[in-house]
């Protein structure tokens, strides 16, 4: 807010090389040669890497296991650094300059010659699947895995018998992260210690480490270090290595000096890896009094030409969220992955949740539309009550604690819905249609689901009693500096002024997971929380010599150790003191004040809540506002209610972007929407004032009761916002309206549904 941020961009780098990446420009080639010698010559030019002299032993990886319909593993192409024989989407790198200036770099890779033969290309999932081959025979029929989760013959019973089954066919449209910051680096050697240095921005330091230096480069973990200031937004897209990465090491090494790059945005668009992008087909079984038997959705998810490192994620592992907050008994679903000429997609905000709800929250609306029932009504009947929890879901969750109908109903009075008719007939008065739309939304958070990753934190005193704290999660926009500060100040006494926090440095932080699925505060918070207790623990035993007590009468309270029934005692930060003098402690004992843990939460968290959005569209124009935005939000114990709204505002602002405008689009193999000309990101006057209300429920997962907060705007908007635009659009006849909702889109249904 003060300009005085830190990032990559921001860090000045002595003797530093400009590195500039020439992209294809074919969706689907063969390359039979390539010149580099009048790029070597250029002015300015210090090396020319290809796939030739590019001196690396590894590819990028994917992690995310999955398989085959025989049962073998899924099929996972080299995804070379650089490739040799092939490129196989618009922006894959085919060469690397670098040059003492970004412009002789630029200058010279137009001077590079590639000898390419074009080739059929595929972008679109649907025709992926009708056969059309990224990877002949590794990949017949274009797919990567096939992945079933439910009991499909219960399922399918269950249809026999129902009275009524609606049916959707949607898709789910293909996004960019676009974060403020986009991705760069800078790179350098140490020949001395025969150590590289790589600075980027990334949610997962210690993870890209680790896969970077062993998998990539082949060299052990700790002949890399990877450090991450300041980072303006990741959302996922940030969480994985890229070819450039590598690119800018290895040649930091042959040169022996610091490499830099920055991604244009032009350029983003092109290597970014893009999110969501699946075509599915719900069903939905009711009996003739509305209660839900079955469900079973269908899915084909696009992947793009290679795996990144959590490729499949998004359309497998959050599936179990197509439960919703409501009792269906049986439910089972089906996703193929297929390779496309396109590039990665990987985990974006909500990474799977906001697509399985919006297949049980649309499905719910057509069912309520076409058996004539109240759709508010038709989700309280079959909504998940408190006094079931613990509830084993008809797909893979069992929710710890929730208040669901509680939600819906704050929800519904905060947004006024008993009075949206009256809005209706007044916006109908001046040629308007206005529409509105709920959803419930849950999702899990922290996960896997049963097996959550763990987080480490430290807290470390020094000789002067002054305390730091390091941690394995990353700040990438969040506000971890004030909430952890907080949980640190309330169990230990200090307050958060006096706090050092440091994060972002595998050199100085000894683990991390990182910042992805909203599992900040229930496992870094949670490994906080235990080190606070180790390092108490500890000051009572060195309290107890200093005060010539028994530890067992040690007390301690808003940061001071006391005798209790006494006012005899010490400050926690001067018992830090003293713990690093010889003489304070008894002979033979342990110096110092500190503790580190690295912890694993009980389960994965299930963060809920109630979405209500409310539009307005032009009839003759297509054009929709957004006019009130409602949500009531369930993400446990609540540490700082600022933040948690925040990480609320702008997850809606993610999801109403993909309602209304966002789209990455290909014609003939080609990005359409490579910029923010095509590329409709939101607008603040897009928007409108966000009423977001709370409805805490704590989890007994961990140590804070605390539920994941990152992600939930974004699961509800999806649903909640189309829904709106289709009921504003329902009395013309329209069921349904694809994603992006926008002007041109709307203007067309309207007059198709006229016609």
């Amino acid at each position: 807010m003060r300009g005085v941020g830190r990032y990559v961009d921001d860090l000045g780098v002595a003797g530093a090389v400009h590195m500039h990446v020439l992209r294809s420009p074919h969706a689907s080639a063969r390359i039979e040669g390539m010149d580099v010698a009048a790029a070597r010559r250029a002015p300015g030019v210090v090396l020319v890497l290809t796939a030739t002299e590019l001196d690396v032993p590894g590819v990028l990886r994917c992690v995310t296991p999955r398989h085959r319909r025989d049962g073998r593993a899924l099929v996972s192409p080299e995804w070379r650094v650089l490739p040799s024989d092939a490129v196989r989407h618009v922006g894959d790198a085919v060469a690397v300059v670098f040059a003492e200036s970004l412009a002789a770099a630029r200058d010279a890779a137009e001077l590079i010659e590639v000898a390419y033969v074009p080739l059929p290309s595929v972008t679109d999932v649907a025709e992926a699947a009708a056969g059309a081959e990224v990877w002949p025979g590794e990949a017949p029929g274009n797919e990567c895995f096939h992945f079933r989760l439910g009991d499909a013959d219960a399922v399918g019973a269950a249809f026999a018998k129902a009275a009524h089954v609606t049916r959707l066919a949607f898709r789910i449209s293909r996004l960019t992260a676009a974060p403020m910051e986009p991705r760069n680096l800078v790179a350098s050697y140490d020949p001395v210690d025969e150590r590289y240095t790589l600075t980027t921005g990334t949610q997962l330091p210690h993870v890209m480490r680790n896969e970077i230096a062993e998998h990539a480069l082949g060299v052990a973990s700790n002949r890399l270090r990877v450090i991450s200031p300041d980072v303006g937004g990741g959302f996922g897209m940030k969480e994985s290595p890229f070819p450039e990465h590598v690119c800018a090491l290895v040649a930091a090494r042959m040169l022996g000096r610091p490499v830099r790059w920055a991604a244009t945005r032009s350029e983003s668009f092109l290597s970014d890896s893009h999110a969501r992008d699946n075509a599915s087909v719900g069903e939905l079984a009711l009996n003739a009094a509305g209660d839900f038997l079955a469900m079973r959705v269908r899915t084909a998810a696009n992947l793009g030409a290679y795996l990144a490192w959590q490729g499949p994620v998004s359309s497998t592992n959050n599936v179990g969220g197509l439960a919703g907050v409501y009792r269906t008994p049986h439910i089972c679903t089906e996703v193929t992955g297929y390779f496309t000429n396109t590039q990665p997609t990987a985990p974006y905000r909500g990474a799977g949740r906001p697509e399985a709800i919006f297949a049980m929250e649309r499905l719910i609306d057509l069912a309520a539309d076409e058996m004539g029932l109240d759709r508010i009504e038709l989700r309280a009947r079959n909504m998940i009550r408190p006094e079931e929890m613990p509830f084993r879901t008809g797909l893979d969750y069992t929710y710890d604690s929730g208040d669901f109908p509680k939600n819906m109903a704050l929800a519904l009075a905060a947004a006024d819905w008993d009075g949206f008719a009256t809005r209706r007939s007044e916006a109908a008065a001046r040629g308007m249609l206005r529409g509105i739309g709920i959803a419930n939304a849950i999702e899990s958070a922290g996960g896997p689901h049963r097996k959550p990753l763990e987080e480490a934190a430290e807290i470390r005193f020094d000789s002067g009693g002054s305390m730091t704290l390091l941690l394995g999660s990353h700040n990438h926009g969040q506000g971890h500096e004030t909430v952890f500060g907080q949980i640190a100040a309330t169990h230990l006494g200090i307050p958060p002024e006096r706090i050092r926090i440091l994060f972002g440095d595998t050199d100085v932080v000894a683990h991390g997971r990182g910042t992805i699925g909203s599992r900040s505060m229930m496992a870094a918070g949670g490994a906080l929380v235990g080190a606070s207790l180790k390092v108490i623990a500890r000051g009572k035993t060195i309290a107890a010599h200093l005060l010539e007590a028994s530890e067992a009468d040690i007390e301690f309270e808003d940061g001071v150790f006391r005798v209790a029934g006494t006012d005899r005692g010490f400050g926690i930060e001067a018992v830090a003191r003293q713990s690093y003098i010889p003489g304070a402690l008894p002979d033979g004992a342990e110096l110092g004040l500190g503790a580190s843990l690295v912890n694993r939460p009980g389960d994965a968290t299930f963060p809920n809540g109630c979405h209500i959005a409310e539009v307005e569209i032009d009839p003759e124009t297509g054009a929709c506002a957004l006019l009130r935005y409602t949500v009531v939000d369930d993400v446990g114990t609540v540490i700082n209610p600022m933040l948690v709204k925040g990480q609320i505002h702008g997850g809606i602002a993610q999801g109403i972007g993909q309602v209304f405008g966002e789209a990455i689009r290909y014609e003939d193999g080609q990005l359409i929407s490579g910029s923010f000309m095509d590329y409709a990101m939101p607008r603040a006057d897009d928007l409108c004032a966000f009423k977001v209300l709370s409805n805490p429920v704590p989890t007994k997962t961990n140590a804070l009761g605390v539920k994941g907060a990152g992600e939930a705007g974004t699961v509800g908007a999806l649903p909640a916002g189309i829904g709106a635009v289709v009921d504003a659009l329902r009395p013309l006849g329209i069921r349904h309206i694809a994603m992006p909702a926008t002007p041109e889109t709307i203007w067309r249904a309207i007059q198709e549904a006229r016609a």
